[in-house]
């Protein structure tokens, strides 16, 4: 858990891209769908930048193929969103659920939030 490291908000809005193609993919896809769809004034540098990040970050994989690099997902979304939240709770709250939920309600926890809090932990 020491080695996580939290994406900043472009390296996110880039992965989301890419868990939601669902498939390798190149920069020069991700470049096109950035310009052209989502209107960002990327050069193809500015990509490859974002997505040695990402690697970095061991969110992503890469593979050779040719002389272009295919990249791939290595966490789901589902597996990063449990490993930001891992990271939460033991830099702001000592890996205590207990103080994260005292401080997001502060002791006003609604009822039913309790009682589905309860049945979520009665059946683990």
């Amino acid at each position: 858990m020491n080695n996580f490291q939290k994406l900043s908000d472009t390296e996110m809005e880039l992965i989301k891209v890419i868990w939601e193609m669902d498939r390798p993919v190149k920069s020069s896809e991700l470049l096109e769908i950035f310009t052209n769809k989502k209107g960002r004034d990327w050069k193809g540098q500015t990509i490859a930048t974002f997505l040695s990040r990402l690697v970095d970050k061991g969110v992503l994989l890469v593979k050779r193929e040719g002389r272009a690099n295919t990249y791939f997902p290595r966490l789901t979304l589902k597996e990063y969103k449990k490993k930001e939240a891992q990271s939460l709770l033991e830099t702001m709250y000592q890996g205590s659920i207990k103080n994260f939920l005292t401080t997001l309600y502060d002791d006003n926890v609604p009822s039913e939030d309790l009682d589905e809090i309860r049945k979520w932990f009665a059946d683990k």
